[in-house]
C-alpha cells in the first residue's frame, strides 16, 4: 500500500490541515480552476487571497493563481475558523501515559470538529494543551453527554484502541437521572431497530431486526426522579436515549427525544442528564487490565432544586 505523503505544513491551533488529492483526469487548466468548482462554498475571492497568501501548498511549495492542473496532485491548507461561543467549562485529565489519555469531557464539548465547533472541542483543547499534536479520539462522545472520552497519544497505536472500540471490547456504563416510574419493570433490555440518516437531528426506531440493545437499571430514587445504570452492548447514534424514551422515561433535558427543541448554541443551561461513567478493557499493547471511572455527578440528581425543572424538555 502507497503510503500517504506527509503534510507540508504544521498543525495550527492543534489542527491539521485539510488535504486534497486532486482527480486523475479533468478540464482544468490550474489548480485555482478546480478549487473553485471543488469548494463552491468557498467565495472565490477568498481562494484568490489565500492563493496570494501562500495559505495553499503543494509537496513542491506554495500553490499560485497559474499553478498548472496536474493528475493527483495533493494540495493541502488550514480552513477559515468558524466564529465559536466559548465552551465555559475545563476538561478533566482521568489518565495520562505515553499510550493513552482519558478525560472526563464536560457538557456541551463536542469530541472532534465538525460544523460550528472546531477550536471548542475536546480533540482540539487537548492537542494545544497537552502539546501532542498526533493525538486522536479512540470513540466518540455526544457534545451534550458529558464523562469518560479516550484519546489515543501516538499515530501508530491508533488502530490498536479504535479496533476496540468498533468490535466491542471495551464494557461501557453510562448514568442518567430521569422521571422514575414505580410501574415500570427493571431491570429491562431494550432492543430495536435505530436509524440514523445525514443531516437529520434525531435517530428513528423502524421494524426490521434489531441492531441496539440496551439494559437498563434503576439504581436508586427519590422525589419522583430515579438514576438509573445503562449498559449499551451495541454503539448505535443516540442509542442510550432514544431507549429512554422507548420505555416512557426520557433523560431530563434532552432537547431531542421526546420532540425537537432547538436551542442556541450559546445556550449551556440544562445539560442532558447522562454521563458516560465507566470504561474497562484489556489494552491491546500493553496487555494489562485497564477501568477507568468519571468523577463527574450529574446535577439534576445531586441539586434538583437548584436544577429546577426544565419547562420544555421532560
Amino acid at each position: 500500500m502507497r503510503r500517504r505523503p506527509e503534510a507540508p505544513l504544521p498543525p495550527r491551533n492543534g489542527l491539521d490541515p485539510a488535504r486534497m488529492k486532486l482527480p486523475a483526469e479533468g478540464p482544468w487548466a490550474t489548480v485555482r480552476d478546480h478549487l473553485v468548482e471543488r469548494i463552491p462554498k468557498l467565495p472565490p475571492d477568498r481562494l484568490d487571497a489565500m492563493l496570494a497568501e501562500g495559505r495553499i501548498v503543494g509537496l513542491d511549495g506554495p500553490v499560485t493563481a497559474d499553478t498548472p492542473f496536474r493528475p493527483g496532485m495533493f494540495v493541502w491548507f488550514h480552513r477559515d475558523l468558524p466564529e465559536e461561543t466559548p465552551v465555559p467549562f475545563e476538561i478533566a485529565i482521568v489518565h495520562r501515559d505515553e499510550n493513552l489519555v482519558v478525560v472526563d469531557k464536560p457538557h456541551f464539548l463536542a469530541t472532534i470538529p465538525r460544523g460550528q465547533h472546531v477550536l471548542e472541542t475536546a480533540l482540539v483543547r487537548l492537542r494545544r494543551d497537552l502539546g501532542l499534536p498526533e493525538l486522536s479520539p479512540a470513540h466518540r462522545l455526544d457534545r451534550v453527554t458529558a464523562g469518560l472520552l479516550m484519546f489515543v497519544a501516538r499515530r501508530e497505536l491508533r488502530g490498536a484502541y479504535q479496533t476496540l472500540f468498533r468490535d466491542r471490547k471495551v464494557a461501557k456504563e453510562y448514568e442518567a437521572v430521569a422521571r422514575h416510574d414505580p410501574a415500570l419493570p427493571l431491570p429491562h433490555r431494550v432492543t430495536s431497530r435505530i436509524v440514523k440518516e445525514r443531516g437529520v437531528i434525531s435517530a428513528q426506531e423502524v421494524p426490521g431486526p434489531p441492531n441496539a440493545e440496551t439494559l437498563v437499571e434503576l439504581a436508586e430514587h427519590r422525589d419522583g426522579l430515579g438514576r438509573y445504570r445503562l449498559v449499551p452492548f451495541t454503539g448505535r447514534t443516540h442509542q442510550l436515549r432514544v431507549h429512554m424514551n422507548r420505555l416512557g422515561i426520557p433523560i431530563l433535558g434532552d432537547r431531542c427525544y421526546p420532540a425537537l427543541v432547538e436551542t442556541p448554541l450559546h445556550d449551556f443551561s440544562r445539560p442532558l442528564q447522562l454521563l458516560a461513567k465507566t470504561l474497562e478493557f484489556t489494552d491491546p499493547v500493553t496487555g494489562k487490565h485497564r477501568r477507568f471511572e468519571s468523577t463527574r455527578t450529574l446535577a439534576a440528581w445531586t441539586s434538583y432544586a437548584e436544577w429546577d425543572r426544565d419547562p420544555v424538555a421532560p
